[in-house]
């Protein structure tokens, strides 16, 4: 396979289904997820069975050096077309030296997988530029927001299943971005599923994730997008008598989120329609965009930068900052009244 830059998670899989290798993978970022699923796939699909044992090793950057991988990865397979060399928690490794060296005139025969994560190599260090060139580098990102709903679907239309909106919101929103997490938790989902109808609605969130579909995350942020006090209030107060339906740590990121965003569609020349939205904040579908129209008709610019502050300060006092004695209850609805009034 030649050397690509740039490629996207799909590409390098379908890459690989198609068993188009690279001599090298250099997998690097804050998400494990995609980190693990290329890495698992080369693992199990590179070579056969029977070829694995003399021809594929996997080793933690804890217990080697790139000194030792690079010897290994010189090494020629045993009657099979490729030699695997899976380097896991590759951040262990201190000094690249070594992998530089080798980068420069790798084995065509060796497949090198490299699985850096929590982080990613210096872009400034030959390392990366080698690995480019000779191979796959790949930059595993945390998925935004409005990443997660699209990533639910396609998640769930590769397993021949579909899901309704509202709740892919509610899953998105109780789960966030832990993809291992969303992912068991979707997986717990499909089982449950019979087999003539694959379709998840909030009903079935409700009853095998224990999300609420009236009272979760995604319906209070409604509700204060839309202004709607009474049912705000409702969900606050089913909050404070179900703290593990939900709390203040776990909405706070969210509606910080959303005001700030809303504070950026304010200073943005054109913030008229939903695909002018959608460009300010980089969304690639305008259908989110929906949500800030309707905040921009219910709070100013003034008032949301307030509200930043607001959310700021009760972020800080639910850490115990300036706050001897306020429950956590007290201070989501301390919030919600300012929000709203």
């Amino acid at each position: 396979m030649p050397a690509k830059s740039g490629l996207t998670f799909q590409q390098i899989m379908t890459d690989l289904k198609a068993r188009k290798f690279a001599p090298v993978y250099i997998l690097m970022g804050e998400e494990s997820y995609f980190i693990d699923k290329i890495s698992d796939f080369i693992q199990d699909n590179a070579l056969s069975p029977e070829q694995r044992d003399f021809n594929q090793t996997v080793v933690y950057g804890a217990d080697t050096t790139a000194m030792k991988i690079a010897d290994q990865a010189h090494q020629f397979p045993m009657m099979a077309e490729h030699q695997v060399i899976i380097v896991k928690e590759a951040q262990a490794i201190r000094s690249l030296d070594p992998l530089e060296k080798y980068l420069k005139n790798p084995v065509k025969s060796t497949i090198l997988v490299w699985c850096y994560k929590n982080g990613k190599i210096d872009a400034r260090k030959k390392v990366v530029a080698l690995a480019k060139a000779v191979g796959v580098v790949f930059e595993s990102n945390k998925l935004r927001d409005y990443q997660l709903q699209p990533f639910i679907s396609n998640y769930l239309k590769g397993r021949k299943a579909s899901i309704e909106e509202k709740a892919s919101r509610m899953i998105a929103d109780h789960v966030g971005s832990d993809l291992n997490r969303l992912t068991s938790e979707l997986d717990k989902v499909l089982i449950s599923l019979p087999t003539d109808d694959r379709r998840i609605t909030p009903e079935i969130v409700e009853r095998e994730i224990g999300v609420s579909k009236d009272f979760n995350a995604f319906e209070l942020r409604d509700a204060i997008v839309h202004k709607n006090v009474f049912k705000a209030n409702q969900i606050i107060k089913y909050f404070d008598e179900n703290p593990k339906a939900g709390s203040i740590y776990s909405f706070l990121p969210m509606l910080f989120g959303f005001f700030q965003n809303m504070m950026v569609i304010y200073y943005t020349p054109q913030n008229k329609t939903e695909n002018d939205i959608a460009k300010a904040l980089d969304m690639k579908s305008s259908w989110a965009a929906r949500d800030y129209l309707a905040g921009m008709r219910n709070y100013t610019a003034r008032k949301t930068m307030d509200i930043i502050s607001k959310i700021r300060e009760i972020d800080a006092k639910s850490k115990g900052i300036e706050n001897p004695n306020t429950e956590a209850g007290d201070l989501m609805k301390e919030l919600l009244f300012f929000i709203l009034h």
